[in-house]
């Protein structure tokens, strides 16, 4: 039996960055413990089964230490208290992804003539945010009252990436790495995260978190496209980030979803704090921790009392979590985590032979001719 010399350092931080438990590496690989001890060696099809599992080059394990990895755009999540861990995987891959995605719709723009978008880069931090709200609403021709009528968040979040997508922003919404159905994105790692560019800008979801965290995320993100500023965020609408960018784009995007002057005119002073936070949330399809936010900043309630309900609400939420469905629709699900503008740019021109079929499957996230063609009539492509 071979067995392989890996580095004890690195198979530690291998399975630390893959987010997975001693428990269930021995479960997997019996001799875990002691392979961490030094005591035994891990065969050869042994670490390469592991370098698979953890999406890990099988090369790192030859190293005295783990490698340098770095995200490849700037970190805002730094509100937390707590230090952040290293990257997942799952994450890396998403934002390699994206990129990827990025990289080949620029280069699809340039050589389709496609104007640059004036609204990236054309705000700044020192803009007045309730300003920067109104003049993003205009840009997405969004309407507060045509949100008003939609039944549900689903329809509220579908509405609201359609006029993104519309006004020239690729948005991307998925639970998973890809269309690995293993591998789960975390929303306790992040909820989000922007790619800015003028001819492709791009915005990434976290499709794991509510439909309402979901609206409050894009709100943010598209905030920080109108700032030129790629990042990863994690933001939540009753906290209090540490970074100036993340302050201002929270607040951008509380007044984009529920302006000040509506919410005025909406309140009613009749009805308790909890059922008039839920009824603005469903009226403004927000969390009802933005709507908590907001009735906190237009004075209606004080900061301990907006402190108090935001712990017990978030308590609430948390305890409803964890039954969420799975599945749906294919070509639905493909269409979101893959943005419409994006899949129908790549389909159509894949199918006039300007695109390798192979780089297609690879972005979309496809195996096969007959998903390809089904996508394209789905998205209308094609008859």
């Amino acid at each position: 039996m071979n067995t392989v010399p890996a580095s004890i350092p690195v198979l530690r931080w291998a399975a630390s960055r893959a987010w997975l438990s001693n428990a269930e590496l021995e479960n997997r690989f019996r001799k875990w413990p002691l392979w961490l001890s030094g005591e035994a060696l891990p065969t050869l099809k042994q670490l390469e089964q592991f370098a698979q599992l953890t999406h890990t080059p099988f090369g790192y394990f030859f190293l005295p230490d783990p490698p340098d990895v770095i995200l490849p755009v700037p970190d805002f999540r730094t509100h937390r208290d707590e230090c952040l861990r290293e990257p997942s995987t799952a994450l890396l891959d998403t934002i390699f992804l994206c990129q990827q995605r990025q990289d080949w719709f620029r280069d699809y723009a340039l050589l389709q003539g496609l104007q640059t978008l004036n609204f990236v880069g054309s705000a700044s931090v020192s803009d007045d945010s309730a300003a920067v709200a109104t003049k993003m609403r205009q840009v997405l021709s969004l309407s507060v009252s045509e949100r008003q009528a939609l039944p549900t968040w689903t329809d509220a979040l579908r509405h609201l990436i359609a006029k993104a997508e519309y006004a020239g922003v690729l948005v991307m919404a998925s639970s998973i790495v890809g269309s690995n159905s293993h591998r789960k994105l975390d929303t306790g790692e992040f909820r989000g995260f922007a790619l800015a560019d003028e001819l492709a800008p791009l915005v990434f979801l976290n499709a794991a978190d509510s439909k309402a965290a979901q609206m409050f995320t894009l709100a943010h993100e598209l905030a920080h496209i109108w700032l030129a500023e790629s990042g990863i965020s994690d933001p939540e609408a009753g906290k209090l980030p540490e970074l100036q960018v993340e302050r201002w784009c929270n607040r951008v995007a509380a007044e984009f979803l529920v302006p000040i002057d509506e919410l005025n005119a909406a309140y009613n002073p009749r009805s308790s704090l909890e059922e008039e936070m839920q009824r603005l949330a469903r009226l403004f399809k927000v969390s009802s921790l933005v709507a908590l936010r907001r009735l906190f900043e237009a004075g209606f309630i004080d900061r301990e009392t907006m402190g108090r309900c935001y712990r017990e609400e978030l308590d609430r939420i948390l305890s409803l979590e964890g039954g969420k469905s799975s599945g749906g629709d294919f070509y639905r699900t493909l269409r979101a985590r893959t943005g419409k503008r994006f899949a129908r740019a790549l389909l159509a021109n894949t199918i006039e032979g300007h695109t390798l079929f192979r780089d297609a499957f690879r972005l979309l996230g496809v195996r096969k001719s007959a998903t390809f063609y089904e996508a394209a009539r789905e998205l209308g492509v094609m008859p």
